[in-house]
């Protein structure tokens, strides 16, 4: 059970008891997330919010129609049949006056009925094959790329900007788009098969290592729009999300220019800040990154701007000071076989290194 559990985004355990799944979690030495600490759940699949997804989802209902309907015909043959079962002629008697002769009665509906089948399966291959052609590109030119790259188990997020190199940053777990405009999506895997989807704005697309596909998003509005990894990746494969936000054309201008400004430490920073920073760069700079510091680590999420995010731990964590600790401390627990350890850190040492990610805006 507890495999299960472990396997489950954390929005899909609501039919448990809180206080039982938090005994369960307690016993084998796991933690558990508040309600502000969940993310939004992945039931927007059964809505769209972008052109991309919008055919999809009517494939999708309209597919669930027909299949719905095969098996109510299917059910409603069967009860016929189960109810006037005709009478077998008894071997060795088949001048029984109660057996059925022998006809031809009734065959041509097994014509009918295949026929009709395979009318019907062309005709859903030939509308799949429509949708398919109909998102497979926006309307008019991206006015952005994004490289996604996948990770065990998080998303390392690429701005490029070929005209001005100062305006190229990494994020993680938290995609920023323009609301109302299509925006092309390179995908990358560092280690295994994963797959992108963010169900409200467009299909599922696999990462490969050593492969780059594309697929392109837009967002009707500005909103906060819930992706998942759905390639089973490994243990935390439930637990690798992100989130697309779209915002207007100059929020997104402002969130971008943001973004791309390097870390500047500040000459009057406390005693705390400079040891913090110090601890950072000595236990944590051989994974993370830092734009303007000696930190360039590359094999975890890149934190030059981290209180800029709503959420830590690829989704699973609200982004507090508290949590951030509790990330450092207690990452194994809250995130077994993960990438990133579980640091020991005494009290002043937590106080000091806090301090200095406080910085990091």
């Amino acid at each position: 059970m507890i495999n299960a559990i472990r396997a489950a985004p954390r929005g899909r355990v609501r039919y448990l008891d809180l206080k039982v799944l938090a005994a369960i979690f307690a016993a084998h030495g796991l933690r558990t997330a508040s309600a502000a600490e969940v993310a939004a759940p992945l039931n927007y699949f059964l809505h769209a919010a972008g052109p991309a997804a919008t055919p999809t989802l009517r494939l999708g209902w309209v597919f669930a129609g027909i299949c719905a309907g095969v098996c109510l015909i299917i059910a409603v043959l069967l009860t016929v049949a189960i109810l006037r079962r005709r009478p077998v002629p008894l071997p060795g008697n088949p001048g029984d006056p109660g057996a059925l002769a022998a006809t031809g009665g009734g065959s041509n509906w097994i014509y009918v009925g295949a026929g009709v089948s395979a009318v019907v399966l062309v005709a859903m291959l030939v509308y799949a094959l429509m949708t398919l052609e109909s998102v497979a590109r926006p309307n008019g030119a991206p006015s952005l790329t994004i490289t996604v790259t996948a990770y065990d188990w998080w998303w390392k997020i690429a701005y490029a900007d070929s005209a001005d190199p100062a305006q190229r940053f990494v994020t993680a777990n938290e995609m920023h788009i323009p609301a109302g405009e299509p925006v092309k999506v390179e995908l990358k895997s560092a280690d295994v098969i994963h797959a992108f989807w963010v169900p409200v704005l467009a299909g599922k697309t696999q990462t490969i290592p050593g492969q780059t596909n594309e697929q392109w998003i837009e967002a009707d509005r500005p909103g906060v729009y819930r992706g998942q990894c759905s390639q089973f990746c490994g243990a935390q494969h439930a637990h690798m999300a992100l989130e697309v936000i779209a915002q207007s054309r100059a929020d997104f201008a402002a969130w971008r220019a943001q973004q791309a400004q390097p870390h500047v430490q500040s000459t009057a920073a406390s005693p705390s800040v400079a040891a913090g920073q110090k601890l950072f760069d000595e236990r944590c700079a051989g994974c993370h990154a830092i734009r303007g510091s000696s930190a360039v680590g590359a094999q975890a999420p890149d934190l030059t701007h981290l209180n800029t995010r709503r959420l830590i731990a690829a989704g699973m964590l609200s982004n507090t000071a508290a949590n951030q600790l509790d990330w450092i401390t207690h990452a194994q627990q809250i995130k077994p076989e993960s990438m990133m350890p579980s640091m020991i850190l005494s009290r002043d040492e937590a106080a000091d290194l806090s301090a200095f990610l406080a910085t990091l805006r």
